[in-house]
């Protein structure tokens, strides 16, 4: 084996296509391109998103309206209000609400029950649910009633923590952080100007001369 023995792999090599050489070569005449058209003349180069004069798909796709958030969990709500008439004792739990009506749930799966803050809350009731929002747990709290929060889907009482306070009406009203500098410089105590100077200096003087002006 000698240098001018190497050969490339047999198939490695193509040689290219030559086109418009005559009829006997089977691509003479037109050259592969068809007869008349877009395509065939020089310089006929069309985009790929180009459908053919329709709007493309790039255009017709939806876009700047935000993301579909796949962790979200859907909630079947029920208002305080809808169980304001509910005697004092009674144990309500989801099944419940679904008995009577009070839930409207998917077509297709059931769904999480999460008590809202909307009406009045019932006074002395236990309600099981797997959310409550925070104006419902502060009100059901202010009418002796008891929020149990419970496990989707097993339905298993969950243990708060212990320093999680319910917070009431009264606790969310705080004072806006959002103050006018104008405000904010009125209630401002005006601070103290340091003495001057001169008179510092001259109420010895002045001292000493009332001292004479006695004595004499």
């Amino acid at each position: 084996m000698k240098l001018h023995d190497l050969r490339p792999p047999k198939g490695s090599h193509k040689p290219a296509r030559r086109v418009g050489r005559g009829h006997g070569s089977g691509r003479g005449k037109t050259a592969g391109r068809g007869t008349k058209g877009q395509k065939s003349r020089a310089g006929s180069g069309i985009p790929a998103w180009f459908e053919g004069g329709q709007t493309p798909i790039h255009v017709r796709t939806p876009k700047l309206h935000g993301f579909k958030n796949r962790f979200r969990v859907e909630y079947a709500g029920v208002n305080l209000a809808r169980l304001t008439d509910v005697a004092a004792g009674t144990l309500i739990t989801p099944e419940v609400l679904a008995h009577d009506g009070l839930v409207r749930g998917s077509k297709t799966k059931p769904l999480p029950v999460k008590i809202l803050g909307g009406g009045d809350a019932p006074k002395g009731v236990t309600i099981h649910a797997h959310a409550f929002t925070q104006s419902a747990r502060a009100k059901l709290a202010a009418a002796g009633s008891t929020a149990q929060l419970i496990s989707w889907p097993e339905g298993a009482p969950v243990e708060e923590p212990a320093g999680e306070a319910v917070e009431t009406p009264e606790a969310e009203a705080k004072p806006s952080r959002r103050r006018s500098r104008k405000s904010a410089a009125a209630g401002a105590e005006p601070k103290a100007e340091p003495a001057d100077d001169d008179a510092v200096d001259e109420a010895p003087g002045d001292a000493a001369g009332g001292e004479d002006g006695g004595a004499s």
